[in-house]
């Protein structure tokens, strides 16, 4: 018996138009979580969250990209792609031994049954490391065991 991987983000928790199961553990995968977070999510595993490296630089990308004159949404998408963010956020979780532990664990709890729903910031319109996260996952949970 296998669980289920979902994601979503915050906003939509907030106001109930997200998608999941009622027995989904949210799982927040935020590195800077806010106050008010915590009280959408069951848990939250900062690990699985990009490096604070990796998060300043894309943010000070975006940041210079709006300064330009494009909208928000765009700097974000666009900063992601200068910065390269998928390929360094997938290096992070392939060698950083916190967030190995903490894909190994919910892996295992999606392979005992559990579902759960990756939980973020970054609404739908924006590239976010959750979408990867949710690949990861998968991935690892329909492997066998290590």
């Amino acid at each position: 018996m296998s669980g289920a991987v979902t994601e979503t983000y915050a906003a939509a928790l907030q106001h109930d138009i997200a998608d999941l199961s009622e027995e989904a553990t949210r799982v927040g995968v935020v590195r800077r979580p806010t106050g008010w977070f915590g009280a959408l999510v069951d848990e939250n595993r900062p690990e699985l969250g990009p490096p604070e490296s990796l998060l300043s630089e894309t943010k000070d990308r975006q940041e210079a990209l709006r300064r330009q004159g494009l909208c928000d949404e765009e700097a974000h998408n666009a900063a992601w792609a200068e910065t390269d963010f998928e390929t360094r956020y997938r290096d992070y979780l392939a060698t950083d031994e916190a967030a190995g532990d903490a894909l190994a664990d919910l892996a295992e709890r999606v392979r005992a049954g559990e579902s759960v729903a990756l939980v973020c910031f970054e609404g739908d319109s924006k590239r976010c490391h959750r979408r990867i996260l949710d690949d990861v996952v998968r991935e690892r949970a329909a492997s066998p065991a290590e």
